[in-house]
């Protein structure tokens, strides 16, 4: 995060003056490691307070650092007495949980997905010509898919579980042994 000099952070790709009046420019960050120890430029971990954190799962930071996950489910708003709080209708609030979010995303996916070749279904539906045996498969992988990863989803036990559902697995070398699967669609047509 911070690079400092004497407590000072300093601005990446902005010029500076160190206390001995030495004026760098604003590509001092391709300093060696051994410059930037002449010049006594440092790097400070930031608090924890102000580590990132995945905003897909998380809300963002107590004061203390502890990072406030969001819920796995939907929520029932209520005000500070534990009212109900109703919208205009007077319906419940509810705030969609991560696997209400992330369900319907899924769905959106699998939709973009489908639409790309809904001509094929059309021009049947029309004109009685066949859909290609390739576009009828491909379509109900898709839609298999989807049930599978929305399955999953629904399925997850806890947070840990959830975020792992969008983990690629690794080989030892970095490259992806497993697609995650929130991402494993098969093979565009």
């Amino acid at each position: 995060m911070p690079w400092k000099h004497n407590g000072r952070t300093l601005k990446e790709g902005r010029e500076w003056v160190d206390d001995s009046g030495n004026q760098h420019s604003k590509v001092w960050m391709r300093y060696s490691d051994s410059q930037k120890a002449t010049f006594k430029i440092v790097w400070e971990e930031p608090p924890a307070s102000e580590a990132p954190y995945d905003n897909r799962f998380y809300l963002g930071r107590k004061t203390d650092g502890t990072l406030i996950p969001k819920s796995l489910t939907d929520v029932n708003e209520v005000d500070e007495d534990g009212n109900a709080l109703k919208d205009t209708n007077g319906n419940q609030i509810v705030t969609p949980g991560l696997k209400t979010t992330w369900v319907a995303q899924t769905k959106r996916t699998a939709n973009d997905k489908l639409a790309v070749h809904d001509w094929y279904v059309t021009r049947k539906a029309e004109k009685s010509t066949a859909i290609p045996s390739s576009v009828t498969t491909y379509r109900d992988a898709v839609r298999t898919k989807c049930g599978e990863i929305e399955t999953a989803l629904n399925g997850a036990s806890d947070l840990a579980a959830f975020m792992k559902l969008f983990e690629d697995e690794r080989n030892s070398d970095g490259s992806v042994k497993t697609i995650a699967k929130i991402n494993d669609w098969p093979d565009e047509i």
